[in-house]
């Protein structure tokens, strides 16, 4: 094999572009850091549902005293995970040292989602934007046989939520809970009616993205690796959850008609509409759309945001002061989530392996009640030999279980950011929102699971990069899993079936050994005894610290068809 040519000048040659790959940090591995993770994401979990009680404690002292300061933040939901989070690096730094600390940090953890919904939640919450959304289902509603304001209110529970499909699902949550804050929640309606609306809407929201394939959390992280494209999404998700959207608020509308149909009450100090120039509503959604296009790229996403509030200062008579403060609240909440939740896949990956179709769904459903829904469907890309069956289940799970309590979708944090103002100086309680979020998840769950079933999408099997860690002579290690040669062929030869027959394998090559030691004539004979049974394509990448090649099960086959 002419390959190993090259690892005589190996160290020498860096290939440019294409993927970056890099080994796991240790810390990942090890049962201290991973035990510690699950606990303090339980503590984390806790401390949301005392949240509550926690604010109303702070109450009791003075508020200018640094007792009431330091309760009111600790009751804050919006901080909960990032404090958590906080104490979990200390941990690991104790632990680690702090240059494994920073590899997690900086190189193994996403904080894409984060920043994008900081500055979703930022752009959407704008004058010109609610105006917008405002005057167009005002449109829609004005066509319903329906008495003004319960058609209103149908139309944002069920537009708001669909509309997640194509500008995500942050911005339709900041959008509609801005709109319901401002005609409903502030205007005198019970406090039971506020927990049914605002549960409808969390489920709605978390199912109401699933028309496309990139505006909903849990949907995103599996498209790409399953081959789910927006046709794939609308035929098999997309029609069921619009029935489920459409379902929930008719049903919402229909117990709360009498509340709907009285008028509500005036605010003393309301305020006049500002009237907007069109030209301004415009550039503000080409903004807006700007970030949706880029949302996968935080780089030129946040400078897109830059410019944004360039734009905000220029026609500052046409805007309202920028919600920046909530916005990064539920940006440091969703930042501690993905650190925390990182360190949950030990657990929550084999919980998936070997487990019946209809027992994923409805445990799916109930996990995203304590964790993110990305997290999870993330984890079944990570699994291998789902069948389509078990695909389904999972991201319909997680979708369905979205809207059970703030940490389960990450739009949540967004919405109960605008609207907790409206629940008293208490806040939202958790529990009254999970008891609240039981009758449209199970809607949700019955619209997602009998009717039709799902079917394998054109283009299936595609395959994805699998690394390989070149620990010592004769021993690898694949998902913090270790491998003999022999067990390794095996795994690699079954990784090959599921994706079709090829499989892109990236081999990290061993830290620099000691002085003396032969590096690159181990390297070479490591190498070897790999490859010399493994059938590939030949080498696609040779760079520093790894070897990128193509692997093909039936390279023979692929001869002949060329």
């Amino acid at each position: 094999m002419n390959f190993f040519v090259f690892n005589d000048f190996f160290s020498s040659i860096l290939a440019a572009g294409g993927s970056s790959y890099s080994r796991p940090p240790a810390l990942m591995s090890d049962p201290t850091v991973q035990w510690a993770a699950l606990i303090i994401f339980g503590l984390a979990i806790c401390h949301t549902f005392m949240a509550g009680k926690i604010l109303k404690l702070s109450h009791k002292f003075k508020h200018d005293s640094m007792s009431y300061r330091l309760l009111h933040i600790l009751g804050e939901v919006e901080c909960v995970f990032g404090i958590w989070a906080l104490i979990l690096v200390f941990i690991m730094a104790g632990l680690h040292g702090k240059t494994d600390v920073f590899n997690y940090l900086q190189n193994t953890v996403d904080y894409t989602e984060p920043l994008l919904v900081f500055v979703i939640m930022t752009m959407a919450a704008t004058l010109p934007v609610i105006y917008f959304a405002n005057r167009s289902i005002s449109a829609i509603a004005g066509i319903m046989p329906m008495p003004k304001r319960m058609s209103f209110f149908f139309s944002a529970m069920v537009i708001g939520p669909l509309l997640g499909s194509f500008i995500t699902e942050p911005a339709a949550m900041t959008v509609t809970a801005v709109i319901m804050k401002n005609a409903y929640f502030d205007r005198g309606i019970s406090t039971k009616f506020k927990y049914a609306a605002l549960s409808v809407l969390f489920v709605n929201i978390s199912i109401g993205g699933t028309l496309t394939h990139f505006a909903a959390p849990p949907v995103l992280m599996v498209s790409a690796a399953w081959s789910w494209d927006m046709s794939y999404m609308m035929g098999t998700f997309g029609w069921k959850s619009a029935i489920a959207v459409v379902i929930n608020a008719a049903l919402l509308t229909a117990i709360y008609k009498k509340e709907l149909i009285e008028e509500p009450k005036e605010d003393g100090d309301k305020k006049e509409m500002i009237k907007i120039k069109p030209f301004i509503v415009v550039i503000q959604l080409i903004f807006l759309a700007s970030v949706v296009l880029f949302h996968h790229d935080k780089v030129i996403f946040l400078a897109i945001f830059v410019f944004f509030l360039g734009w905000c200062e220029i026609t500052a008579s046409y805007q309202e002061p920028l919600k920046i403060k909530s916005a990064l609240l539920v940006g440091f909440f969703l930042g501690g989530l993905v650190v925390l939740g990182k360190l949950q896949t030990w657990w929550l990956k084999p919980l998936m392996d070997g487990i019946d179709v209809t027992t994923l769904f409805v445990g799916t459903t109930m996990l995203t009640g304590i964790t993110d829904n990305a997290a999870l469907t993330y984890l079944g890309t990570q699994v291998d030999g789902l069948s389509i069956d078990l695909k389904y289940a999972l991201v319909a799970g997680a979708v369905a279980g979205g809207g059970l309590t703030v940490i389960a979708n990450a739009p949540n944090p967004a919405g109960f950011g605008i609207l907790k103002d409206s629940f008293g100086k208490d806040g939202i309680s958790p529990v009254g929102l999970l008891k609240n979020s039981i009758v449209p998840t199970v809607i949700a769950m019955l619209c997602l699971w009998f009717m039709g079933a799902p079917k394998e999408p054109a283009g299936a099997g595609s395959a994805k990069a699998l690394l390989v860690d070149i620990v010592e002579a004769g021993k690898y290690k694949v998902d913090n899993k270790e491998y003999d040669f022999i067990t390794l062929k095996d795994y690699l030869k079954k990784k090959a079936e599921i994706s079709g027959g090829k499989l892109k394998l990236v081999l990290m090559l061993p830290e620099e050994q000691k002085h003396g030691d032969h590096t690159h004539a181990y390297q070479v004979k490591e190498l070897q005894k790999l490859l010399q049974d493994v059938n590939s394509e030949g080498v696609e990448k040779v760079k520093s610290g790894q070897i990128i090649l193509n692997y093909d099960l039936n390279p023979d086959t692929s001869a002949q068809k060329h």
